[in-house]
């Protein structure tokens, strides 16, 4: 399998697309985002990077609110943590 090319957005990695998970070009980040907040990779739904854009220096910023390190927008393991609860009820069914 080939490398993809990723990018950061505020400490998470996404593919070129912007996707966490990407059938277009076979790209699967969840088990890299998990690990990089402290949690075991498990079968949940992938995170989604919000519209952003990028500033001067090429680094990407919420198009809501013009910040790169936006919580609000970018508050990568608050929407890990929930995916992960929902995986883990949806399993005990």
């Amino acid at each position: 399998m080939a490398e993809v090319a990723t990018v950061e957005i505020n400490d998470a990695v996404f593919c070129t697309h912007l996707k966490e998970v990407c059938t277009e070009c076979d790209y699967d980040g969840r088990e890299e985002n998990d690990a990089f907040y402290g949690f075991d990779p498990i079968d949940r739904s992938p995170i989604e990077a919000p519209p952003t854009t990028t500033n001067k220096d090429g680094v990407y910023q919420c198009k809501k609110h013009g910040s790169a390190e936006c919580t609000q927008c970018f508050g990568w393991k608050k929407q890990i943590t929930r995916a992960r609860t929902a995986a883990k009820k949806a399993g005990r069914k």
